[in-house]
């Protein structure tokens, strides 16, 4: 894909299974996605291939309202996304991996144009403190337990 093409991953201190669940369920996205502000089922629930979900965000100091589509769902291990409505093409891709006695999560996400390609450093920040968010979240579920490994890739 030319234009933006971004890929982090770390480990979180739970089962994919567990962490799954919270990741593709779109109305999480305001706690663990930094720059969601909302979002909400276009589509009935449970998500599926088709499924659409509305998302309000922050990015770069602007409000940005998108639509994303599932075009791929294999729970819990990967779900990949696509925009329907937004001011600029994009890609995005949750995966799930068994890294015992965690989950390995990467976020990729892709997009056309040259626009995107200058926002490379600002997107991999985002994403690198989202999944700093998402293993917050579960280290403080697990019983005292601190959050494991870490790191991107790209």
């Amino acid at each position: 894909m030319t234009g933006l093409d971004v890929t982090v991953s770390a480990v979180v201190a739970a089962p994919p299974g567990e962490v799954g669940s919270y990741v593709f369920d779109p109305l999480n996205d305001p706690e663990w996605i930094g720059g969601i502000r909302e979002a909400r089922w276009l589509t009935e629930p449970p998500l599926r291939v088709g499924s659409r979900v509305e998302r309000v965000a922050r990015f770069a100091g602007r409000r940005v309202e998108y639509v994303l589509e599932v075009t791929e769902l294999e729970a819990p291990s990967r779900i990949r996304m696509r925009s329907v409505r937004a001011p600029f093409p994009m890609d995005v891709a949750y995966g799930l991996e068994d890294a015992s006695p965690g989950c390995r999560v990467s976020i990729r996400v892709g997009g056309g144009g040259w626009a995107q390609r200058l926002a490379r450093p600002l997107v991999r920040r985002n994403l690198e403190r989202d999944l700093r968010n998402l293993k917050r979240r579960f280290a403080t579920q697990s019983s005292g337990s601190s959050s494991v490994g870490g790191g991107s890739s790209g």
